[in-house]
């Protein structure tokens, strides 16, 4: 396994992963800087959402080691790894449709508390109004109405609803597969304004998309997934400019 390089919070290192006869991950090995968002691109069928579920414990690599913020985390348990720091927006919002907006933002925040709060009841009260405070912080600073039943919500209030939920947990990396997926450009155009506040706080985001003018408005560095592999990576500019992206994905 490559030697992680410094600042580096995630280390995808040399991941193989097959089903019976299709190798869909092969030598795959990449690094995510901390505070930078980094792409990951490639055409259907490339393994871009088996690297992603690689990473998030949904599937074991037969070779190969996921680590995270220095700790190997191949193995643990979707729970486990989210607990550990890892958040994941998912292609179609995640939300608790029958609840409102509130309540499904201060859910995740009373999920992350340790409960020791139990036996004394004048600090579960301060509790409780940290967890409400918090939750209606995050409401407003996504653009959303606390009352609102979640399941009314446009695609894209839904996106930002995720995302609050995400981010209430406090995660140092954000997973985001294909967040504009099946968004009007008005509300692509605001969730990448949105991913851009986000990015402003510092926290790292690795996104998988296939629109190329969210990649190109947000990504640090790309990483360009063919067949399983890695086949470039490096700065926008250099995978915009490079022959065998352009043949393999961008249509030269």
């Amino acid at each position: 396994m490559a030697e992680a390089e410094e600042n580096t919070v995630l280390h995808i290192a040399d991941i193989h992963k097959s089903f019976g006869g299709l190798h869909a991950l092969s030598d795959v090995d990449l690094q995510v800087k901390e505070g930078t968002t980094h792409a990951i691109i490639g055409p259907n069928g490339a393994g871009k959402s088996t690297l992603l579920n690689v990473v998030i414990g949904r599937l074991i690599p037969d070779t190969g080691a996921v680590v995270f913020d220095g700790e190997v985390i191949t193995g643990k348990t979707p729970h486990e790894i989210n607990q550990a720091g890892v958040a994941r927006v998912f292609q179609t919002p995640e939300i608790f449709s029958d609840l409102t907006v509130f309540d499904n933002v201060i859910v995740p925040i009373l999920s992350k508390r340790d409960g020791s709060y139990k036996f004394n009841p004048m600090a579960k009260l301060s509790a409780q109004k940290e967890a409400h405070d918090e939750a209606m912080k995050l409401i407003a600073d996504f653009g959303l109405k606390a009352d609102d039943p979640s399941g009314s919500l446009s695609r894209g209030d839904k996106r930002r609803l995720e995302l609050a939920m995400c981010l209430s947990q406090h995660p140092r990396l954000l997973l985001l597969d294909e967040p504009t997926a099946g968004m009007s450009r008005h509300d692509t155009n605001s969730t990448i304004e949105l991913l851009k506040k986000i990015k402003e706080g510092g926290m790292t985001k690795v996104i998988i998309e296939h629109d190329m003018h969210v990649v190109f408005s947000l990504a640090d560095r790309i990483s360009v997934l063919a067949e399983g592999r890695i086949i470039a990576d490096g700065t926008p500019e250099e995978v915009k400019a490079n022959p065998v992206v352009q043949e393999a994905y961008l249509g030269g």
